[in-house]
């Protein structure tokens, strides 16, 4: 009976003791060792924040002051290049901004943006198609690899001004 009693108790005394380090390392019990210093943090106090992309363009505050160019969101495999850099550059043509160039890399690509008044795309090595508004009405277009594409005021029977919106490109 005292065996009993014994094994009793110390399973007793186990599971107790398991609950309370269940309870500290979950967080349940603030006080007593793990408040008084002895070493034991929450996980969380530890590890860093979580970081959330937004997919908004870098620096596009900047762009929009210094070179009046709305970039807004993107998955980074079109970025605003200069011109003179390289040869492989999709070329952007606006009556307001004259040629604005982007570089593709990665097997696609896309950019939302706002450039007025386009009428003519270059494209490089990659498909590409983009998506315009004049007004409320939208079109998108095919744009020819390697070659010039009309769009915008050249495509358009009555020669409306277009603001170019978004760029999609795949390898």
């Amino acid at each position: 009976m005292k065996v009993r009693k014994g094994i009793v108790r110390a399973i007793g005394s186990a599971v107790c003791a398991g609950a309370l380090a269940w309870l500290v390392m979950a967080g349940g019990v603030t006080g007593g060792a793990a408040a008084s210093g002895s070493g034991m943090k929450a996980v969380a106090d530890e590890g860093p924040g979580h970081a959330i992309e937004d997919f908004g363009y870098p620096n596009a505050d900047k762009i929009l002051a210094e070179r009046n160019i709305t970039l807004k969101r993107g998955d980074g495999h079109i970025l605003l290049a200069d011109c003179a850099s390289a040869t492989d550059l999709l070329e952007v043509w606006s009556r307001k901004k004259d040629k604005i160039c982007f570089r593709v890399t990665g097997t696609s690509g896309y950019l939302t943006l706002e450039i007025p008044s386009v009428f003519a795309i270059k494209g490089n090595g990659y498909s590409a198609q983009v998506d315009m508004t004049v007004g409320t009405e939208e079109k998108s277009f095919e744009i020819d690899k390697n070659s010039w594409t009309p769009v915008g005021e050249s495509a358009d029977e009555q020669g409306r001004e277009f603001m170019l919106m978004e760029i999609r490109t795949t390898k």
